[in-house]
């Protein structure tokens, strides 16, 4: 990383279904817009007012890449936090120019809603899948009960197992994430 990067923190909303793209030699990635509009209190309104949106383009790269496509949904709360740069190129109209922010991290803003963190399982290329055979066990280990598959679920262990307590623990019941419509969840990994 460069001395020089221009770091910054955004927090908004996504805009756009994110987009996932792999290639056989490209490194995949995932890419969204996300909005951000300030809002101000004005005086002479006696009343909040919202300022102008600024939309930016977020790229995330490898395997950040697939959670954030298999979490992030368009409308849901977002924080990034990355390197922001300039992309240029030629429309119709003329030269073109818009924000990106390379993500480093991201992720929901809990200000909005309730998540659930999954891990994700990374098995190594040429090494046997565990759990994939008669038993559907989708490579999971049946060992480990934190193992889950990336869009298969965050499978818990059973109450008691990891020291958790059993029912109306929060972090063991209830619902995983809400969002404001009530039809859908936040979390989708």
């Amino acid at each position: 990383m460069s001395t020089n990067d221009l770091t910054v923190t955004l927090v908004g909303w996504v805009g756009t279904e994110p987009r996932h793209y792999t290639g056989a030699t490209a490194t995949p990635f995932t890419s969204f817009r996300m909005a951000n509009t300030r809002r101000y209190f004005d005086r002479a309104q006696d009343a909040w007012a919202d300022g102008r949106t600024e939309w930016f383009t977020v790229k995330v790269w490898r395997q950040s890449a697939l959670n954030v496509a298999s979490s992030l949904r368009k409308g849901d709360p977002v924080l990034v936090h990355g390197r922001l740069s300039t992309e240029q190129w030629e429309s119709p109209e003329g030269p073109r120019t818009s924000l990106v922010l390379e993500a480093l991290a991201i992720g929901p803003d809990l200000t909005y809603g309730r998540a659930t963190f999954a891990r994700t399982v990374h098995v190594a290329p040429g090494t046997p899948d565990v759990g994939s055979g008669e038993d559907g066990g989708g490579g999971r280990d049946a060992d480990d009960p934190w193992a889950s598959d990336l869009l298969g679920g965050g499978d818990r262990p059973p109450a008691g197992e990891d020291g958790a307590g059993g029912a109306g623990d929060p972090a063991t019941s209830g619902p995983a994430v809400e969002a404001d419509d009530g039809d859908r969840e936040l979390d989708r990994v």
